[in-house]
Formats: structure tokens, sequence, C-alpha cells
């Protein structure tokens, strides 16, 4: 960080400081001010995941164990 002006170091290491609920906090509040959600992207997402919470609770899905899933891929890219 020898690059760094003092106030962003001085920022970074108060930060540092923090509890690591709050330094999370921090992260995704920079995190976001570089990728800004996009409400239409967010708002199809939420409706897939509901979809598929739906199908789950009225059994209309078969599920796979991730052991499963995992050894299905295995075998597709042996």
């Amino acid at each position: 960080m020898n690059s760094l002006n003092s106030s962003i170091t001085s920022l970074i290491n108060q930060a540092k400081s923090l509890p690591a609920d709050q330094r999370a906090l921090v992260v995704d509040a920079l995190l976001r001010s570089l990728n800004p959600l996009q409400l239409d992207i967010e708002s199809a997402w939420t409706q897939v995941a509901k979809q598929r919470l739906a199908e789950i609770q009225d059994n209309t899905v078969e599920l796979q164990s991730a052991k499963q899933v995992f050894k299905e891929i295995d075998d597709l890219l042996d």
C-alpha cells in the first residue's frame, strides 16, 4: 500500500478495524457503487427464484443432490 495516498491508507485501516459484519457492509456498498443494481434483472431473478421455490414446495420437480449433479458433470467432462 506504499503507493496509496495517506487518506486512502487511513480509510482502509479504519475499515479493517471494524467488526467483520460491518466490514462486509462496507465492501457490499463499495461493490454496489461499482456495479449498480439493474432492477429489471434483479426482478427477473427474483421471479425465477420464486417459481423454483413453488415447484419444490409443490413437488413438481425432481431434486438431485449436489453430489449427483457434480458426478454427472464429471462424467460429461471425461
